[in-house]
């Protein structure tokens, strides 16, 4: 029986820790609630910087992917072409093709006889009466070609190589024509690889900058608030509460300030990034991909801000509490 006792002693101690527990976490999300209602005034504040936080990091995550797309059909515009002979076949054309896929910095390669390449000549020429006349007489001298395009615009030393060592190619080079990565368009292919490169690095820069100079007015705000009530925290520790008592209700007005802050963001980054896909592919700028993916995934995406903004707004909060929760 003393046992039994002893037994049900400690269940109903612990019922009554448990309780004690939860209604001390009930206080705590009031008293951040009121405290938010209360300083309508910092609220709005932080709230509008958590905001502009969020949206900042929203507008570099969908400036990256937009990027990286453009980027990707940039790079597949540019094909750098080696150029056979007259006379090459399709069986040659094709063999020279399945070898050059082998090599990893080669993403697609596309291979055009002299029929083909007198065809388009023709197609883009559709228009000029005199240019036809004399494609029409004259014998067809046009290059065939294998238009390359590889990862990375920057490194052709792969394609090189295999320009100077495989045998077949070798034999059916052209030898009025240069492969173009070799010859004058060398020049305007390392430029464009350069200035994509310089777009990305400036993006990735310039978002992590903007988000940690949000990050510092969220945190001065959070603490000018904290400031302003410094007195009700000393008092609080007078009469005996404990850190996380006192750290609780600031930590919920973070997390207020993160989840307004989210659905705001978010409403303003997707109205802007709609609105604009017009004017962007009149710039010839790939949006589509991105605005597909940011609404296949809205839900994801809404989340993911109200966790930043959670995040972003306990560290702050943390933070700013610990002068004042010093013993």
């Amino acid at each position: 029986m003393s046992a039994k006792k002893k037994l049900d002693s400690k269940s109903f101690s612990n019922q009554k820790r448990n309780r004690r527990k939860m209604l001390t976490f009930a206080r705590v999300i009031r008293y951040g609630i009121d405290s938010f209602i209360r300083n309508s005034w910092l609220s709005v504040a932080a709230t509008a910087v958590m905001t502009i936080t969020l949206l900042i990091i929203f507008t570099a995550f969908v400036t990256q992917n937009i990027l990286t797309d453009t980027i990707g059909n940039l790079r597949d515009k540019v094909d750098m072409s080696i150029y056979l002979k007259t006379d090459t076949t399709n069986e040659v054309g094709n063999q020279l093709k399945s070898e050059l896929l082998k090599l990893s910095s080669v993403k697609s390669v596309t291979y055009c006889s002299a029929e083909c390449a007198r065809t388009q000549f023709a197609k883009d020429n559709s228009t000029d009466a005199s240019a036809l006349a004399a494609l029409n007489e004259a014998t067809n001298k046009n290059p065939a070609a294998l238009r390359v395009v590889v990862r990375d615009i920057n490194d052709t030393s792969q394609l090189q190589k295999f320009v100077d060592t495989n045998t077949l190619l070798k034999d059916r080079l052209n030898p009025d024509y240069k492969p173009s990565f070799a010859g004058e368009r060398r020049n305007t292919i390392q430029s464009i690889g350069r200035a994509v490169n310089f777009a990305q690095t400036v993006g990735l820069i310039a978002g992590f900058i903007f988000v940690i100079i949000s990050a510092l007015i969220i945190f001065n705000t959070i603490r000018m608030a904290i400031f302003n009530r410094k007195e009700e925290i000393q008092m609080m520790k007078l009469i005996g509460a404990d850190q996380s008592f006192i750290r609780g209700p600031f930590l919920v007005e973070a997390i207020i300030y993160g989840f307004i802050a989210a659905f705001v963001a978010t409403g303003i980054g997707l109205w802007a990034l709609y609105g604009s896909a017009k004017t962007l592919l009149s710039y010839e700028i790939n949006a589509q991909p991105t605005i597909n993916l940011v609404t296949l995934y809205l839900a994801v995406v809404l989340l993911s801000m109200i966790f930043i903004g959670a995040v972003i707004g306990i560290i702050s909060s943390t933070l700013a509490t610990r002068r004042y929760l010093k013993p």
